[in-house]
């Protein structure tokens, strides 16, 4: 009867065992993936951009912001926050939207509609299942978007 252990020669047990290393593909662990991979990826990231500014659209508490928007300005406003989200959780998105400053200045943006516009994204986030390690990185990032976007009187 062959036993593994005493039969094998302990130089060529190695030699299996590099090549198993060195040749079969490795998954990357959760730790080793960045957000933008632990999210799904630029797919994922637009269609939970499409059903978060949908909420955002007619939402009545922000139609000062939203309301009278084009079909054309809501699919720039959805494709500046795809690249900005694909962007900021490491993804291979440029963000070619203005700086937070700028695109918020003069809109008087209140803390109250910051917190209504992140409820939404937590609703959607919710509705998607994202997993709560990520939701809380993604709602991390978002959060420090606060003193940009708020406009402080």
């Amino acid at each position: 009867m062959f036993s593994f252990q005493k039969n094998l020669h302990p130089q060529l047990l190695t030699m299996f065992l590099a090549f198993l290393i060195t040749f079969l593909p490795q998954q990357a662990s959760a730790a080793d993936k960045t957000l933008y991979e632990r999210l799904g990826g630029y797919n994922a990231i637009s269609a939970v951009v499409d059903d978060f500014a949908g909420q955002l659209f007619v939402d009545p508490k922000l139609q000062k912001f939203f309301g009278g928007m084009s079909l054309d300005s809501q699919m720039r406003f959805k494709q500046h926050n795809v690249e900005l989200v694909c962007g900021a959780t490491g993804g291979p998105c440029p963000y070619l939207g203005r700086d937070m400053v700028t695109a918020h200045h003069g809109l008087h943006v209140s803390d109250q509609d910051f917190d209504t516009v992140a409820g939404h994204l937590v609703m959607t986030l919710n509705k998607f299942k994202v997993p709560k390690a990520e939701k809380e990185e993604l709602l991390n990032i978002v959060g420090s978007l606060r003193a940009a976007v708020v406009e402080q009187k």
